[in-house]
């Protein structure tokens, strides 16, 4: 037997920007802490966590939706691979992120009570927040260059 969880959170990105960085093997292990092999294409294969998790991507919807199959090395050879299906919509403060993660093992309830949350969550939001800090730092040292090239050719003239 298994069961379906559906966890939501917001995260302070667009959904373009989660999508993608979840999609990027370099942006998903960035984002969770875990090494990760992901692809942007229809039927690639999935990995993250160190291989703790595989998969692969079963339905892309750019911005909107990913389905990936998903089993963990917890899983026994008798059970189907589960499902999780990331729904992204924009909300006031970011993006509105839906998991929904179906066919899960019975009896392997830690991903719904806290795996999910302290091992996707969490991490993705500190990822985004800290990717808004530096994009905000970088755009404000491109105004102090510009003031001071504006100041530089004001003296000059």
């Amino acid at each position: 037997m298994s069961y379906t969880f559906t966890l939501t959170t917001v995260i302070p990105a667009t959904p373009k920007q989660i999508y993608d960085t979840w999609l990027d093997s370099r942006g998903h292990s960035a984002m969770t802490g875990g090494k990760a092999t992901q692809s942007s294409k229809l039927g690639g294969k999935a990995m993250a966590w160190d291989g703790y998790i595989t998969g692969k991507n079963l339905e892309l919807k750019s911005g909107k939706r990913i389905v990936q199959s998903w089993r963990t090395s917890e899983f026994s050879k008798d059970h189907a691979d589960s499902q999780v299906t990331v729904t992204l919509a924009a909300a006031k403060t970011g993006t509105r992120l839906t998991l929904k993660h179906s066919g899960v093992p019975d009896g392997q309830t830690s991903y719904e009570t806290g795996g999910w949350k302290t091992h996707y969550f969490e991490p993705m939001k500190t990822y985004f927040t800290n990717m808004r800090m530096v994009a905000g730092i970088k755009a404000g040292g491109r105004k102090v260059k510009q003031k001071m090239a504006k100041k530089k050719a004001t003296r000059k003239t």
